[in-house]
C-alpha cells in the first residue's frame, strides 16, 4: 500500500486539515470547546427548516432524475439509431457544466425577464429542473452500460411463455438491473444534497439548502460555529451514505464479471418502439439543448442589436475589481489552473488506483468487498463536503508555516484536484483490475522487474482510461466554482469567476459579455468531454 501513500499524504494535508480546522475555529472561538452550539442549531427552527428542505429536494430530485432517466437508458441500451455514439458523449456535457453557468441559462429560461414568459425562479420546481439538467446523464450512462451487458434471451423466453413486457421487464431485467439503478441514484442524492450554485441562483431567499447556509454563515455572517455545527451534520449523513454506495458499487462490478454481452443493438422495429426512440431524443433535446442554445442565442443580443459585439467587446472588458483583467486572460488563468489539476490528479489518482487493485487481488472477494466499500467511500468523501468548507478551510489552515498557501498559485489547483481526485479513482480501477493477472506473473517469471512490468505490459492496456482521467480532471477544474469564489485572487480570475463578477455588474452588455464568456466555457467543456469519450468503449458506466 505504500503507493497509496502520497495520495492519503495530500487528501489529509488538503482536504482534512482544512475540513479540521474550520470545523475546530467554529466550536472553539476563543480556545475552549463549545458545543453548546450544537443544542442551539437543532432548536433553531429555520435551521431546521433548511435541513429537511436539503432531504426532501434531494430526495425528490432523484425520483425525477429516475423517472426521466430510465427510459433514456432503455433506448441506449436497446436500439441503434443515427448519432447514438455521439448523443452518448454529448450526455457528459451538462454533468461537468459549471453551476454559474447552467444557473446563467436557465434564469434566461425561466427568470424574471425569461424568453419562456413562466417565472419559477424562487421555487423548488426551478431547482428540479436544473438538477435534473445535471443529473440526468448519471442515471441514463450507468444504467443503460449495465443494460447493454443483459442477455436478452430470458426476456424473449418469458415473452414466449405468455409474459407481457411490463412483466417481464419486473420480474427479470429489473432484479439485474437494480444495483445499478441504486449507485445512480446515490450520486443524483448526492450531488443534489450538496447543490451549491443552482441553489444559490435559483432558490430565492427562500429555498435555501445546507450548502447555501453553510456559505452564508461563513462568508455573509461569520458564524463560524453555526458553520461548522452544520458542515458536520452533512459530512456525517454523507459519509454513511457513500459508505452504502461504495458497498453497492462493489457489488455491481462483480455481478458485472460475470455477465455476458447482451445481443446486438437493433433498429426500432413496431410503432410503439419508433415512439419510445422519438419521445426520448425529444426530451434529451428540450432538457439538454435547449437552456444552452437560449444561453448562445442570449450572448448575441447587446445593446445595440443583434450579432458579436459581446464576444468582441471582450477584448476591452474589465474582469478584476483593483485592476484591468482581460476575459482572455481568466480563460489563460483557467488553462493552467486545469492542466497543473490534471497531472496532480492523474498522478495521485493513478497512485491509489494501482494501490486498491493490488490489494483486490491478494484478498479474497468477501473481504474484497468490505474493504473497497469502505476505502472507495472514505476516497469519494470529498465530493460530499462541502465546497465552501473546503476552500474557506483552506484560507484558514494553510495560511502560516510549514505550509503557507495562502498567496500561492498552487492554492487553487490543489483545492481543484481534491475535487476531481473521486472522479479519477473511480475512472482508473475497474480499467487496473482489468488487466489479466496471468499477463503480470508471465512477464515477471521472465525476469522483468515490476518496473519493467509496468512499462511493457500494464501501461501500454490502461493508457487510454488515463487519458480518459486526465481530461476528467481537466473538465472539472474549468467548471469549479464553489471553492474557487473563495481561493482565487483578484489578479488571476477564472473563467467561472469571470462570468459571474460580470454577472454582479449592471448593465445589458455586462450581462451579455457573461453570456458570451459562458459559451466559450461551454464549448470549450464540450470539445475536451467529446474527445475524452471517445476513447472510451460506449459501455463505459464510470464518472
Amino acid at each position: 500500500m505504500a503507493l497509496a501513500a502520497p495520495t492519503v499524504v495530500f487528501l489529509a494535508l488538503f482536504f482534512a486539515w482544512p475540513v479540521v480546522a474550520i470545523i475546530d475555529r467554529g466550536l472553539r472561538p476563543s480556545g475552549h470547546l463549545q458545543l453548546g452550539v450544537f443544542a442551539d442549531v437543532l432548536a433553531d427552527p429555520s435551521l431546521r427548516r433548511v435541513a429537511w428542505f436539503t432531504l426532501w429536494e434531494s430526495l425528490l430530485s432523484t425520483v425525477v432524475c429516475l423517472v426521466v432517466g430510465l427510459p433514456a437508458a432503455a433506448v441506449f441500451a436497446r436500439f441503434a439509431f443515427r448519432g447514438r455514439r455521439t448523443l452518448w458523449s454529448l450526455l457528459l456535457v451538462p454533468f461537468v457544466m459549471p453551476t454559474v453557468v447552467v444557473g446563467t441559462a436557465f434564469l434566461t429560461l425561466i427568470g424574471p425577464s425569461g424568453v419562456t414568459g413562466v417565472h419559477l425562479t424562487g421555487t423548488i420546481w426551478a431547482i428540479l429542473i436544473a438538477h435534473l439538467f445535471f443529473n440526468y446523464a448519471v442515471v441514463v450512462r450507468t444504467v443503460a452500460a449495465t443494460w447493454m451487458t443483459l442477455d436478452n434471451r430470458q426476456v424473449e423466453a418469458a415473452r414466449t411463455l405468455g409474459a407481457s413486457p411490463i412483466s417481464a421487464f419486473r420480474s427479470i431485467t429489473l432484479p439485474q438491473l437494480r444495483s445499478s439503478i441504486t449507485a445512480a441514484a446515490s450520486i443524483v442524492f448526492l450531488f443534489s444534497f450538496t447543490s451549491f450554485g443552482v441553489v444559490l441562483l435559483l432558490g430565492g431567499v427562500h429555498q435555501r439548502t445546507l450548502e447555501v447556509e453553510i456559505y452564508d454563515q461563513t462568508a455573509r455572517f461569520l458564524h463560524l460555529d453555526v458553520a461548522a455545527v452544520l458542515a458536520i451534520i452533512q459530512l456525517v449523513g454523507l459519509v454513511l451514505l457513500l459508505v452504502l454506495f461504495g458497498r453497492a458499487q462493489s457489488k455491481r462490478d462483480v455481478s458485472l464479471e460475470q455477465r455476458r454481452s447482451g445481443e446486438l443493438l437493433r433498429s426500432p422495429a413496431s410503432e410503439a418502439q419508433r415512439w419510445a426512440l422519438r419521445s426520448n431524443l425529444l426530451i434529451m433535446g428540450t432538457l439538454l439543448a435547449v437552456p444552452l442554445l437560449v444561453l448562445a442565442v442570449r450572448s448575441l443580443q447587446t445593446a445595440h442589436g443583434w450579432g458579436f459585439d459581446a464576444y468582441t467587446g471582450l477584448a476591452s472588458a474589465r474582469v478584476g475589481t483593483s485592476s484591468f483583467i482581460s476575459p482572455f486572460d481568466a480563460i489563460v488563468n483557467s488553462m493552467r489552473f486545469a492542466l497543473a489539476t490534471m497531472v496532480i490528479s492523474v498522478v495521485l489518482g493513478a497512485s491509489v488506483a494501482w494501490a486498491l487493485v493490488g490489494r483486490a487481488r491478494r484478498l479474497g472477494r468477501a473481504r474484497r468487498l468490505w474493504g473497497d466499500s469502505l476505502a472507495q467511500a472514505a476516497l469519494m468523501v470529498p465530493l460530499g463536503a462541502s465546497a465552501v468548507t473546503v476552500g474557506f478551510g483552506c484560507l484558514i489552515a494553510l495560511n502560516r508555516p510549514p505550509v503557507n498557501l495562502r498567496s500561492s498559485l498552487w492554492m487553487l489547483p490543489i483545492a481543484h484536484a481534491v475535487i476531481a481526485l473521486p472522479f479519477v479513482i473511480r475512472l482508473l480501477v475497474p480499467s487496473f483490475a482489468s488487466i489479466d493477472q496471468r499477463l503480470l506473473d508471465a512477464g515477471s517469471s521472465l525476469g522483468a522487474s515490476r518496473l519493467r512490468v509496468w512499462w511493457s505490459i500494464e501501461l501500454p492496456l490502461v493508457w487510454r482510461q488515463l487519458i480518459v482521467a486526465a481530461g476528467f480532471a481537466f473538465a472539472v477544474s474549468l467548471g469549479e466554482f464553489g471553492a474557487t469564489s473563495f481561493l482565487v485572487r483578484s489578479d488571476d480570475p477564472t473563467l467561472p469567476i469571470a462570468i459571474s463578477r460580470a454577472l454582479g455588474r449592471p448593465g445589458g452588455d455586462n450581462f451579455s459579455q457573461a453570456m458570451a464568456l459562458s459559451v466559450i466555457l461551454m464549448a470549450v467543456i464540450a470539445v475536451v468531454v467529446i474527445l475524452i469519450d471517445r476513447l472510451r468503449p460506449l459501455g463505459s458506466s464510470e464518472f
